[in-house]
């Protein structure tokens, strides 16, 4: 045996001794070192929120530069400890480590023995493929060398545990200590460092995700390495053994903040400007996003939309399989059915294995079956009784949800199937805070903030009042809250209150507290259709969305929830426009800011559309809905006095709807059906919606202090009302008591719509 290792030593020393004239003649025909000495790492664009929170990243290779300087000593011990533990010694050939791979290639043949060093795999990941053949092998040593004479050893070292890859698509230390612990690299413990020097070797051999027991005899094997070296001490050595690996659920792709619609939105304005460099040049977006507003209304979001569903009762299983009687057929059949499934953030797919005595078995994948009892059936009840149609009744076979309660304890569920929307801006300069864009990014990539365009209802309402306010009208305007029938194209159109009850006269101030829909008619019945069509433009709404007739009083036309968003912003902050944005700013890997927006100054006379008079008095009005009409509940929940907002719901509550504001936050929740249909009888914007705006706000508001508004040069309190100073003189406007014919045509309908009721 010695003699073998003697004479493979020989043989490497004598191929030593020709290297260096072979390195001479081989020297020009080696490729050029550019792409090492300026070495542009492909790093995937990642996209934070405001408080440098990352919530998506987008790119091929995950990849983390981290200059050698910032590497953990202990990393870089791990690591030369079992790849090159005479990195530091040798010129890019270690002539010992090489003796031994010499020996086994002669005893297994070539292509077993090892024996590459730090160097030469940098010179084969750079330059060179990995297939064993000799050529290869004798280039690579070429190139070692010339990288050794190019090179200082830190830079070697750099390159390499940046470049190399190390499983689940993560290149670099840096970028496998996010992916497999969630961690960056100077919090690792010395069992994970080893964890990752294992990798290089074979990353899918040794992966901690997918073969956890071989990942952890490699770092034991590292760890005695490391022993050995004296890297550690025994006790330091006890220790990281004893210490059990803790991989990472949520990979590299689980983020703890979901955004997932914030960085798609975020991704694409990028690409529309860098293209494919985009996920290679390690750009960093920052958005406008706050990660307290986001996880507040996402939460908020799911949980409302749940309950929702949960109101209008189990639905059944998503689809039924057979289940073979042989076991490994069975497991085959349930693992197919479960992928096309994927997990809901909770909601989990399982299959019915057996449904008896008050039970029922399922299998979710997991090593055990889990059994479902007691509160945890009751969702499902329907499903269960002797009485269930097929379609819905629960039997061996049946695919369906499951969810841990509120104790812990699983129960029956279901994927809810109506959409929803969230977004909330900063009052002031349009900056999102927070955006969901439906209940569950993975299951529909529509955004419904910037991209569903869905009837407002009475949301509508205040851009209404507030082109009544130029002409003279205020809150304390009488208007008769009567039944009102018009006729257009030899059909009548008789618009209802939601409860089928009238007033009489009322105050316009009451009219929109309880969102009166034949008030409101009235109303731009005697403003005429043409000037408040003209008038809503400067709340940012698109006229060709607008109908031109009285039905835009009632909300039938168009808008999204980020456009409804910035029209209230008006309200909120005095009546200057905003332009909803969301990136701050784009850096580059060098930290270099490629692109900053500007907001306009709070405030700014540029920006101003609407008198400050008109914002003022709207903001009392849209405070009264919260204080003792259709939103009432919002004030009472949230405790402050400056919540001011709309509630709105379409004809048979196609669509749910709440638009408010508060502390500088303007914020607007929707739901509703993408393939529009009744949201229920007894649901309204203040049951759907509603409730999403307040817990959202609930977080938003909390560090936030309530605002009290200056009252604008120009306007007067008469009798506790507002009202312009120029309209003094005409006292309280009486409007519609008699007349129930419109003298202006234009101001009918184009055709009768369906009953319209909205609240």
């Amino acid at each position: 045996m010695r003699t073998a290792i003697a004479a493979a030593c020989l043989a490497v020393a004598g191929a030593a001794g020709l290297g260096g004239y072979l390195f001479l003649y081989v020297k020009p025909r080696l490729p050029a070192l550019d792409v090492i000495l300026d070495y542009q790492p492909k790093i995937p664009l990642r996209v934070y929120t405001t408080d440098k929170v990352l919530i998506g990243e987008y790119g091929e290779e995950h990849r983390d530069f981290v200059p050698i300087a910032q590497v953990p000593e202990m990393m870089k011990k791990a690591l030369l400890a079992i790849e090159d533990s005479r990195f530091y010694e040798h010129n890019g050939i270690d002539f010992i480590r090489a003796g031994g791979a010499v020996l086994s290639n002669l005893r297994h043949g070539f292509g077993h023995g090892g024996g590459s060093t730090i160097t030469m795999q940098v010179a084969r990941n750079f330059f060179l493929t990995r297939d064993k053949v000799a050529s290869r092998k004798l280039n690579e040593i070429m190139l070692a060398l010339k990288i050794e004479a190019a090179l200082s050893k830190d830079q070697i070292l750099e390159l390499y545990m940046n470049q190399v890859y190390l499983g689940q698509r993560s290149f670099g230390f840096a970028s496998a200590a996010q992916t497999y612990f969630g961690k960056p690299l100077n919090e690792l413990s010395i069992a994970e460092m080893a964890t990752l020097a294992g990798l290089p070797q074979n990353p899918s051999r040794h992966n901690p995700v997918s073969n956890p027991k071989r990942a952890h005899a490699r770092a034991q094997l590292v760890l005695k390495r490391m022993r050995e070296l004296d890297y550690i001490s025994e006790g330091q050595y006890q220790q990281a053994l004893k210490q059990p690996m803790r991989v990472s659920t949520r990979g590299r792709q689980g983020f703890d903040t979901h955004a997932e619609y914030v960085a798609e939105l975020a991704r694409q304005a990028v690409y529309a400007q860098y293209k494919e460099d985009s996920y290679t040049k390690g750009i960093s977006v920052y958005t406008t996003i706050l990660k307290a507003d986001q996880d507040a209304a996402y939460e908020s979001t799911r949980r409302n939309v749940i309950a929702y569903d949960q109101r209008h009762g189990y639905r059944g299983p998503e689809t039924f399989i057979d289940l073979p009687d042989e076991p490994q057929l069975r497991d085959d059949a349930i693992d197919a059915a479960l992928q096309k499934r994927p997990d809901s953030d909770g909601l989990i797919a399982a299959v019915v294995l057996g449904v008896a005595n008050g039970k029922v078995t399922v299998d979710s994948g997991s090593d055990d079956p889990i059994e479902i009892t007691g509160d945890g059936l009751r969702f499902a009840a329907p499903a269960l009784s002797n009485k269930a149609k097929d379609g819905i009744r629960l039997r061996p076979g049946a695919v369906i949800r499951i969810a841990r309660d509120s104790k812990d304890k699983w129960a029956i569920t279901q994927v809810p199937l109506v959409a929803a929307a969230f977004v909330s801006l900063d009052a002031d300069t349009g900056a999102y805070h927070a955006m969901v864009g439906g209940f569950d990014y993975n299951l529909q990539k529509f955004n419904h903030v910037t991209q569903a365009w869905r009837q407002p209802g009475s949301a509508m309402k205040p851009f209404v009042y507030s082109a009544a306010l130029e002409k003279g009208f205020s809150p304390a305007t009488l208007i008769n809250d009567v039944p009102l029938e018009l006729s257009a194209g030899g059909k009548m159109w008789a618009p209802q209150n939601d409860d089928f009850k009238f007033d009489g006269p009322i105050t316009m101030r009451f009219a929109l507290a309880q969102s009166k829909n034949v008030a409101s008619v009235r109303i731009l019945r005697a403003l005429g259709v043409p000037y408040a069509h003209e008038f809503i433009e400067k709340f940012g709404f698109d006229p060709a969305r607008q109908p031109n007739n009285l039905t835009m009083a009632l909300g039938t036309g168009s808008v999204t929830p980020v456009q409804l968003a910035g029209a209230y912003a008006l309200f909120a902050n005095g009546g200057h426009q905003v332009e909803p944005y969301l990136i701050d700013r784009i850096v580059d890997a060098r930290g270099a800011v490629l692109m900053q927006t500007k907001p306009p100054l709070a405030g700014d006379e540029k920006t101003l559309a609407l008198d400050p008079r008109n914002a003022f008095v709207m903001d009392s009005m849209l405070r009264e809905v919260t204080r003792s009409g259709t939103g009432a509940a919002a004030t009472k929940r949230l405790g402050r006095s400056d919540i001011a907002g709309k509630t709105g719901t379409t004809s048979d509550a196609v669509d749910g709807w709440f638009a408010g504001y508060g502390g500088g936050i303007v914020a607007v929740a929707w739901m509703g059906y993408d393939e529009p249909k009744s949201l229920g009888g007894r649901e309204f914007g203040a049951t759907l919606a509603m409730p999403i705006w307040i817990d959202y706000m609930r977080t938003a508001l909390s560090t936030r202090p309530q605002i009290t508004r200056a009252v604008p040069a120009g306007l007067s309190q008469i009798d506790g009302e507002w009202i312009y100073d120029e309209y003094i003189d005409m006292g309280v406007k009486t409007l519609d008591m008699d007349s129930e014919t419109p003298t202006d045509p234009a101001a009918m309908p184009e055709s009768v719509p369906v009953e319209t009721m909205n609240n």
